[in-house]
């Protein structure tokens, strides 16, 4: 398959950026979300957000019911990127689709990400796959229909971690999986998004966010690292040996690299997978993806030449980004039969 891009969207970094802040990310009535709170085993919480049934024609979103339990509907769980939550424009463009489908959708967020500071000494990282499983598990006790799973990003390469070390056992929970633009050989990715362009404006972009919620949890929990080192971060591999790497039982930044990556382990994957990246895209470079002698016989690799970091732009000025959604959902609905 192929994607197509708007002559007036060249290149990767503005396919990553206009879709991010100014494209359409849905059509018809504005989505709504109903938010549960899950308990872990750690005395932490999860908040998902689950997506709504549109409300009746002329009434306010906040009308909208939720999505009755039928056990026939597919139900389409989205893990999003590093610092994403369900207001994400990808978020956004999947629960449309999700729902012009008829499909019922959720999107569990990583832990401090829904807009309230987690309690465990603890964040989330890019391979966290026994949080992904917990996360499933907790959506599987709800619905008993056919369940099928997508990430972007960084929860992409969580997923189809979680599906490696799942195994034959990974059908029982989901049917498909697909990983969007997701960096599954982390140590390429980390040195493209620390350098130039992507530096200067993702890194920060990035930390801006990170640092002041790993402060916070510093004050929460005292002496858990050095809070001064932190302060003085400058890019995304400093600040994974500081923070991200220690506190998941990591060595340090490049044992994580190695150890969350995705791409090594592609092979093991026993569910059908798709694993989707742009080669013009900015944090992913062409050459560190994967050929098919590295996938195995349940992998699908799509990469386009166009699309940017979960960008995929489409249509008019100012476009959408429901293009790549309607493509990842059409594929993951096949693997259902």
């Amino acid at each position: 398959m192929e994607f197509r891009t708007p002559w007036w969207q060249p290149g990767g970094q503005v396919q990553t950026i206009w879709p991010a802040l100014f494209a359409r990310r849905h059509f018809g009535e504005p989505l709504a979300f109903q938010r549960q709170r899950w308990h872990t085993p750690d005395g932490d919480f999860i908040d998902a957000d689950f997506l709504l049934d549109p409300p009746p024609q002329g009434r306010h979103p906040r009308d909208a019911a939720p999505a009755p339990p039928r056990e026939d509907v597919p139900l389409l769980v989205l893990f999003h990127g590093l610092e994403g939550s369900s207001q994400s424009h990808y978020a956004q463009a999947f629960a449309d689709a999700a729902r012009r489908r008829g499909w019922r959708f959720v999107i569990p967020h990583f832990r401090g990400c829904s807009g309230e500071l987690n309690l465990a000494p603890r964040a989330y990282h890019s391979g966290d796959y026994a949080e992904i499983g917990w996360m499933l598990a907790q959506v599987r006790r709800q619905h008993r229909g056919p369940m099928i799973a997508a990430g972007v990003s960084l929860g992409g390469n969580a997923l189809l971690r979680w599906a490696q070390e799942a195994g034959e056992s990974a059908s029982q929970t989901a049917g498909a999986v697909a990983a969007i633009c997701s960096p599954i050989d982390l140590a390429a990715s980390g040195r493209a998004i620390g350098s130039g362009f992507n530096r200067q404006v993702y890194t920060r972009m990035f930390l801006r966010s990170m640092v002041p919620k790993a402060l916070r949890k510093l004050q929460q929990h005292p002496g858990l690292f050095d809070g001064q080192a932190l302060r003085e971060v400058r890019d995304l591999y400093e600040f994974d040996n500081l923070f991200t790497a220690p506190l998941h039982g990591f060595r340090n930044t490049e044992d994580y690299w190695a150890r969350a990556s995705a791409k090594p382990q592609l092979p093991r994957i026993r569910v059908p997978a798709l694993v989707l990246n742009a080669r013009n895209d900015p944090f992913v470079p062409a050459a560190s993806l994967p050929g098919p002698q590295d996938a195995g016989p349940f992998v699908t690799l799509w990469q386009p030449q166009q699309g940017g970091h979960v960008g995929f732009p489409g249509g008019r000025f100012p476009g959408h980004v429901l293009g790549m959604p309607e493509l990842v959902c059409h594929w993951l609905g096949q693997q259902l039969g």
